[in-house]
């Protein structure tokens, strides 16, 4: 599935911001300028700033333009945000992204399983679990589950790649929205096996549930982080209190 227009746009002005083309603190190129530049119309120029605003990389001024706010970080960095890939993730940081599938496994949720993912008792799923590594150090470990009647023909081989590109591509599902809860937990025997956690005893953990255009959760994911990389980064926006008061009216 061809990216929209939009999404063309975002990433070739995210990658000059990330790259120092446009420099940090400094204004972008007006409006004007950057609509001949990208040969695109005003209305797909602002949806791909838009974005680029919500993610914390520009800040739009009305009248004035819009200034890079983009701070580069040393450590390795994931997104509340946006939906993204480990392989996405991964070449944002540039890092090197690569992923081992410890096991691949047609399960169906009985009530415990249930009550932890969300899932109805009784669905089809694949439980999958794989270990991410960040030029070439383990540092994510995914237990995760598909609905079986919509990541159908998911195989071991596609898991070791990009599940969410086989969807998207292959399947031509559109993952539209996920849930997260962010926590601290104890590690696991598995974590301690397959993490190199040093004298680290807990791990970042952020569980996901993921919806499609249908609103159907497809997709019910822990993420097991090694403490030391993990940092997650989010764009907050505080309304105004004149929009607060008419919004309780």
């Amino acid at each position: 599935m061809p990216k929209a227009k939009y999404e063309q746009l975002y990433q070739i002005l995210k990658e000059k911001i990330e790259s120092g083309t446009y420099p940090p603190q400094e204004m972008l190129p007006s409006e004007h300028t950057l609509i001949a530049e990208l040969g695109c119309s005003r209305n797909t120029l602002r949806r791909a700033v838009s974005e680029l605003v919500r993610e914390g990389y520009v800040q739009t001024m009305q009248g004035k333009g819009m200034r890079n706010i983009f701070e580069p970080s040393q450590q390795t960095t994931f997104t509340l945000g946006t939906i993204e890939t480990f392989g996405e993730s991964a070449a944002r940081n540039q890092k090197r992204g690569t992923s081992r599938v410890l096991l691949f496994l047609p399960v169906t949720a009985d009530r415990q399983l249930a009550d932890k993912t969300g899932f109805a008792e009784g669905t089809p799923l694949f439980y999958i679990q794989r270990l991410h590594y960040l030029n070439g150090k383990p540092l994510i470990f995914n237990h995760s589950y598909f609905r079986q009647n919509v990541a159908k023909g998911l195989t071991r081989e596609i898991a070791e790649q990009s599940i969410y590109r086989y969807l998207e591509t292959e399947l031509h599902i559109s993952i539209i929205n996920s849930k997260r809860v962010v926590t601290v937990e104890r590690a696991t025997s598995l974590d301690l096996q397959y993490l190199d956690l040093g004298d680290c005893n807990c791990l970042a953990v952020v569980s996901s549930q993921t919806y499609n255009s249908d609103g159907v959760m497809f997709e019910y994911t822990q993420s097991r982080h090694h403490p030391n990389f993990f940092r997650f980064q989010d764009n907050a926006v505080r309304r105004s209190s004149a929009q607060g008061k008419l919004e309780e009216k």
